[in-house]
């Protein structure tokens, strides 16, 4: 029995010195099929034998694996050789696999249960055995079935389509009726044995079935979101690009809400007055009020109210018009909702700012057109 212990525990050492690379985790059934040596428990009274064993399993997860075995071996006694002694069984086996990354051969533990049944022949002549044993023919056999327990450890690894393994295992079968046991020597002449050890060593094939499980596919990347016009400004004027309709504008320009750059004056061409007059005539109204329209379509815009009038008459006077003049543009633009403080003034210019020069004489110095208002835009 010594012997045997350390012949495993060789083989197993051996097995686990070998590892090497990770297995992947294949969810198909298997096919298994093992041969090896049954080094039988020294108190049975028979030889050491060959053994095969055919299986079916299947990974329930990388790590874990169960399987269902059968198997079969044929010793004979050492005693005598033309008595028959075979045993045939199934166990259901659980197999945690120590999987690292990196290698392609892996070890892992084994534990199993399962049923054994023995068929023994025996001498009925002998008188040292007990008339319990049925004498059944010349020679005469016991059959008998038992639960049987496995412990082992081993090492797997792929070799292309199929797996390979090495297995060292240790199992306790409860069979505690042998005849040979009984016959034994070395033991005392009462029941003889109430179990027996056996060690299986062997190697196999594993033939997982079907097609090779085939990685999932990658789902294509989404494509990025095409950027929002909305959140992007190109050219730096404070307006989205999806609202400008003048991109490309230069900085330092006044920019209105649609991106395009604001007359630096409003034009108030049509807003005179009177000779001498500082009172809006009813022409001047409507054109005001499209000031008024501008002036809220862009609220960002800041503006000076400038007055000026001809050149008829002494500059002192023709300052306070000019002043007077701006001075009826504020209060109207004021009144139609625009705020003060986007106005600058009213500042009056006189006759300093003429359109048309014109003789300071009269009639020629009358003229319309330097009589006006004007809004001019500030950038500030």
């Amino acid at each position: 029995m010594h012997k045997k212990l350390l012949c495993a525990a060789l083989l197993g050492g051996l097995s686990i010195a070998q590892v090497a690379g990770a297995q992947t985790f294949d969810d198909r059934w298997y096919v298994t099929g093992s041969i090896g040596g049954n080094m039988q428990d020294d108190e049975r009274g028979t030889d050491n034998a060959g053994f095969a064993a055919v299986g079916l399993g299947k990974f329930i997860n990388p790590y874990w694996s169960v399987e269902g075995q059968l198997n079969y071996q044929n010793p004979l006694f050492e005693d005598n050789n033309d008595l028959n002694w075979s045993q045939y069984g199934i166990s259901f086996d659980v197999r945690r696999h120590l999987i690292a990354e990196g290698r392609n051969w892996n070890p892992y533990l084994l534990m199993g249960l399962g049923y054994q049944r023995s068929e023994e022949e025996f001498d009925p002549s002998n008188p040292l055995i007990p008339a319990r044993f049925e004498r059944n023919g010349a020679p005469s056999e016991r059959e008998e079935g038992n639960l049987a327990a496995k412990l082992g450890f081993g090492l797997q690894g792929d070799i292309g389509r199929v797996g390979v393994r090495a297995e060292i295992a240790y199992r306790a079968d409860g069979d505690d009726d042998s005849v040979a046991a009984f016959l034994n020597d070395e033991l005392p002449r009462d029941d003889g044995r109430d179990w027996f050890g056996d060690v299986l060593a062997s190697v196999g094939v594993v033939v997982p079935l079907g097609p090779e499980p085939v990685a999932p596919v990658a789902p294509a990347p989404t494509p990025a979101a095409a950027p929002n016009c909305a959140d992007m400004d190109d050219d730096g004027d404070g307006v989205n690009n999806c609202d400008d309709k003048c991109p490309g504008s230069q900085a330092g320009q006044t920019i209105g809400p649609d991106g395009c750059p604001v007359p630096v004056s409003i034009d108030l061409r049509g807003v005179n007055f009177d000779f001498d007059k500082a009172t809006l005539r009813p022409d001047a109204v409507q054109i005001l009020q499209e000031a008024v329209q501008i002036l809220q379509r862009y609220p960002q815009l800041r503006v000076e109210v400038a007055g000026h009038t001809d050149l008829c008459g002494p500059e002192t006077y023709n300052q306070v018009l000019s002043s007077a003049r701006a001075q009826t543009v504020f209060d109207y633009l004021t009144s139609n909702g625009i705020d003060a403080s986007r106005l600058a003034g009213p500042v009056g210019y006189g006759e300093t700012r003429p359109l048309e020069q014109t003789p300071e004489e009269l009639p020629a110095c009358k003229n319309e057109r330097n009589r006006r208002t004007e809004l001019n835009v500030q950038n500030s």
